[in-house]
């Protein structure tokens, strides 16, 4: 295996990556890796190492050591590091973009929306010193006064996916270090890249080795850090399976978690929305990043009689959307992010049409002239599906839409609520009673009145219900200070020198 590269490095020459561990880049050791491909042209990248449980250990160790000095750095010093490494990261965002686009595909433009997404978390976090103020209450008794803090968890973990290489892991650390943790980061295999050169940069910026860590691998790296006693929370993004075994492995070894999985995110349009501005809400958020997002919008319920004049404004603008690799310019979708993942999504483009499922958009036979080795798919359109059908129930996450048609908000909320997802959900419409009446009755954690996919910002928490969230705890916003802290209530007094004799009842206070 050759030396690790700079992770930014674009060179044609294949490169290696390993990890990053107490402030410096790790070759990997157990001779283990991964192929990483860029998705536009099928080349290969380069290599990934797949870390040992021993190499994992170490990172965690890493983490362990630099705990008590990091806790005990004031919340405002440690916001300054953050303010620092956010200036780097707008310095550094074209470079982080294009890398970002060369590995998992989206295109540029959408990098960059992605990277500032991340940017808005480590904004948030900066405000620590406020958001670790507390409570006080004087005088709970005669002469006693009771106060809470909050303190770190300890060493943390995340583990993220391949479609937000960078903002899903800035859901996380910025919150957790700024509270006072360390933090191990075991990103996706698929794209490792930029969440090693976010390391580089949180060390530019002043962060203390060991603080942040990154370990590459897979399951045997995953394993360990569910289960090692030193690690005191995890968090997860991905699927719901997989959600759901980070869930019940890190819950049974004693940690707090927070695992979002899955997602069927339905767009309910209204028979008197405005039809062009639902087409095109539902266009780019269909379709937007190769439909690779668990805020994608895959299923249109359409109302009434909306559902013609959706179904032809969306075949309209289909036919405009270009497809092409993320570095060409005013592309509006590039490929998906590996050829495993291109034939499982087209399985389920066959599978629909063979569950009888009209096909009125077929991708399919989609070629990207010069780019032919590249995971290109284009968009398809499902009219006419069923809630029976696998490719209305099942999360697909690729650029597939299926639109359902209901005659009234009633059946419309009714399907919604009746899938085991709850992640996010729209309604487009021009009355407000019809967007009350869904707001206040819709079973899902994160809701768009017109607007198609609703994203919290920052400030506020990021998470779905039902199997889309395992865990009481969002990410980010007042939910993530919340799991990356332990709340501490202290009541205290100042006695006279009287003596007290022993009390054998409840104290009570007076």
């Amino acid at each position: 295996m050759s030396t690790p590269m700079t992770a930014a490095d674009h060179s044609p020459a294949p490169f290696s990556l390993g990890h990053f561990v107490a402030g410096r880049q790790v070759a990997g050791a157990s001779g283990r890796e991964g192929p990483v491909y860029n998705p536009a042209t099928g080349a290969l990248r380069g290599h990934v190492a797949f870390a040992t449980a021993e190499e994992t250990r170490a990172a965690i160790a890493a983490a362990e050591a630099a705990l008590p000095g990091w806790a005990s750095v004031t919340p405002l010093q440690r916001a300054r590091i953050l303010f620092r490494f956010k200036a780097l990261l707008e310095s550094h965002a074209d470079e982080i973009a294009l890398t970002l686009t060369s590995e998992h595909g989206k295109v540029l433009s959408d990098a960059r929306g992605e990277i500032t997404r991340g940017m808005e978390v480590v904004e948030f976090a900066c405000g620590i010193p406020q958001l670790l103020k507390s409570e006080f209450t004087e005088n709970v008794g005669t002469g006693v006064d009771s106060w809470s803090m909050r303190q770190p968890v300890g060493v943390c973990a995340g583990i993220t996916p391949f479609n937000f290489p960078a903002m899903v892991p800035m859901w996380m650390f910025p919150v957790a270090i700024a509270c006072g943790n360390t933090f191990v980061l075991k990103p996706s295999e698929k794209d490792p890249s930029v969440p090693l050169r976010l390391a580089e940069l949180l060390k530019e910026a002043g962060l203390p080795d060991g603080v942040f860590n990154v370990v590459n691998g897979d399951r045997e790296a995953v394993d360990t850090l569910l289960t090692d006693p030193r690690v005191a929370a995890v968090s997860f993004v991905g699927s719901t399976p997989v959600a759901e075994y980070i869930y019940r492995t890190a819950s049974a070894s004693g940690k707090r978690v927070q695992a979002l999985g899955g997602a069927k995110n339905h767009m309910v349009v209204m028979p008197d929305a405005d039809t062009r501005n639902a087409a095109s809400a539902l266009v780019g958020a269909a379709y937007g990043s190769a439909g690779e997002r668990c805020m994608a919008i895959s299923v249109a319920v359409a109302v009434g009689d909306a559902g013609d004049r959706l179904i032809e404004a969306v075949k309209q603008q289909l036919t405009e959307l270009k497809v092409a690799p993320g570095t060409v310019d005013k592309a509006d979708m590039g490929p998906l992010v590996t050829r495993e993942h291109l034939e499982r999504v087209r399985g389920y483009v066959d599978l629909g049409v063979q569950e009888g499922a009209s096909l009125v958009v077929d991708g399919r036979d989609l070629r990207v002239k010069g780019a032919e080795q590249g995971y290109y798919l284009g968009p398809c359109l499902f009219d006419h599906v069923t809630p029976g059908m696998r490719i209305y129930r099942e999360e697909i996450f690729g650029p597939v839409l299926v639109v359902v048609r209901v005659p009234d908000l009633e059946s419309a909320l009714d399907l919604v609520n009746a899938h085991e997802f709850g992640n996010g959900t729209a309604i487009f419409t021009a009355s407000g009673e019809a967007a009350r009446s869904f707001t206040q009755r819709v079973q899902c954690g994160m809701v768009g009145v017109n607007v198609p996919i609703p994203v919290p910002m920052a400030f506020h928490s990021f998470g779905g219900w039902k199997r889309s969230l395992f865990g009481p705890l969002h990410v980010h916003g007042p939910d993530g200070v919340r799991f990356y802290t332990r709340l501490k209530t202290v009541t205290s007094r100042w006695p006279t020198s009287a003596r007290e004799g022993a009390q054998f009842v409840m104290p009570t206070m007076k």
